[in-house]
């Protein structure tokens, strides 16, 4: 046997070894998927509003949801609000804990920051007014502007389910 067959003979092997790394693209790969919840076999998984509305259509049907100052000149950069409604998010859900039937909505409106959101009827009204004027308190001496909160009650953790999937 020959030098040349044997190193070809090696380098054959190696080939079977050490599979070449190239890049394997799948059509489960180039599907766009973020943001969206899979169907379920029995469709008995329950979206809220938020949840049911696809990426590409949240500026259409979310859009109130988004108006905010913080863009103006002399207004906070992106980073800094995106630090606060982070903190703010935080704080609520430790403050109201399993209280909220739906997603926290932080509106920037001018000098004021609005809070909305839909709360259960579990929690009884004299604890409620309570823990909307600790959290609009505490939040306004903190951001140093007045946090207002908007809150709705639900009954029934059904009543937020807008379709199943």
């Amino acid at each position: 046997m020959s030098l040349s067959s044997a190193i070809f003979k090696i380098q054959r092997i190696k080939s079977f070894i050490q599979p070449a790394r190239l890049i394997s693209m799948s059509p489960i790969c180039e599907k766009n998927q973020a943001g969206r919840y899979r169907i379920t076999p029995r469709r008995n998984l329950p979206l809220t509003y938020e949840m049911a509305n696809p990426p590409h259509q949240i500026a259409h049907r979310k859009s109130w949801n988004s108006w905010n100052t913080s863009n103006v000149v002399g207004g906070l950069r992106p980073s800094e609000t995106v630090v606060e409604d982070q903190f703010i998010r935080k704080f609520i859900e430790g403050t109201w804990h399993s209280l909220f039937a739906s997603e926290v909505i932080i509106k920037r409106q001018h000098n004021i920051i609005r809070i909305a959101g839909l709360i259960y009827r579990s929690v009884l009204p004299r604890k409620m007014y309570f823990l909307i004027g600790y959290t609009e308190e505490l939040l306004s001496f903190w951001l140093q502007c007045p946090v207002k909160m908007e809150l709705q009650t639900v009954a029934d953790r059904k009543d937020v389910v807008f379709k199943y999937i």
